[in-house]
């Protein structure tokens, strides 16, 4: 995916040098200094560090690549609300190596990447892009904007009141909670597809993307990932959906463009 121009970070433009000299520094210091230009992206440095991290290339890279990625995915969903007489408030993202302590409690890297609806914060581990790359199979620009889309489609359900709803149908039917918030999942990533259509719209995508992000939904499946652990595939334990149901939804949004076919819940009762 063609990142044209430089990266936005909290309302203030930086060159990706700024940004890599910032990324730097909180590493070092185990301070998120990316509050100095606003709230938009930061970095926790996993309970600091006590030598001077050095960043490579690729992280370097990557700063750039994501302070593009969630600055364009968030102004597509400001232009595409009010929806339910509700306004797009922006979330925040936050890169971190190995662990990270955020509003819904301490997390490590193995979590994988999650979004907290109590600080309103998308949590993406750095060593994932690498695993989706080696482990999954998933590689690609287009593949990591893809993590970061289906994110923010968390925050979009949760300024929309959808994520509490959720929340308030799984207490009252704890024997469908999975269910529940596979039907989350897959709208997020139905979301994600909703940008990515936009992408399209835009001349953005470069080619080969669709392909990238349609290998990311599908290498994050609850199946095959049962299947790498080698586990039995069983649908009952599922939180995400299967690769099948991921590729399916993912295509809606990127097909349809529209958040009014993304209701997992309507599709799921028919």
């Amino acid at each position: 995916m063609g990142a044209a121009g430089r990266p936005g970070l909290g309302g203030l433009r930086i060159g990706v040098g700024g940004a890599v000299l910032l990324l730097v520094l909180s590493l070092a210091t185990g301070q998120n200094l990316f509050t100095l230009l606003g709230d938009t992206i930061g970095i926790d440095a996993g309970g600091g560090a006590d030598a001077p991290y050095r960043s490579s290339p690729d992280e370097e890279r990557l700063v750039e690549f994501v302070s593009f990625v969630l600055d364009d995915v968030q102004d597509t969903w400001e232009k595409t609300f009010p929806l339910a007489g509700r306004y797009y408030r922006r979330a925040k993202l936050v890169l971190f190596t190995d662990t990270v302590s955020s509003g819904c409690g301490y997390a490590e890297s193995a979590m994988g990447p999650f979004y907290c609806p109590i600080d309103e914060k998308a949590y993406i581990d750095l060593g994932f892009y690498r695993e989706l790359r080696s482990r999954f199979g998933a590689p690609g620009d287009f593949a990591q904007a893809y993590v970061i889309a289906h994110e923010i489609g968390h925050h979009v359900q949760n300024v929309l009141g959808l994520s509490q709803r959720v929340r308030e149908m799984q207490e009252r039917r704890p024997a469908a909670a999975n269910q529940f918030s596979v039907l989350l999942e897959l709208q997020a990533d139905c979301f994600a597809g909703v940008w990515a259509h936009s992408t399209e719209q835009r001349d953005l995508l470069e080619r080969g993307d669709v392909e990238e992000g349609l290998g990311a939904a599908a290498a994050v499946g609850d199946d095959r990932i049962q299947k790498q652990a080698g586990a039995r595939v069983n649908p009952e334990t599922w939180t995400h959906g299967s690769s099948a149901q991921r590729v399916e939804w993912f295509h809606r949004g990127m097909e349809r463009g529209t958040v009014a076919e993304c209701n997992t819940f309507a599709a799921a009762m028919r």
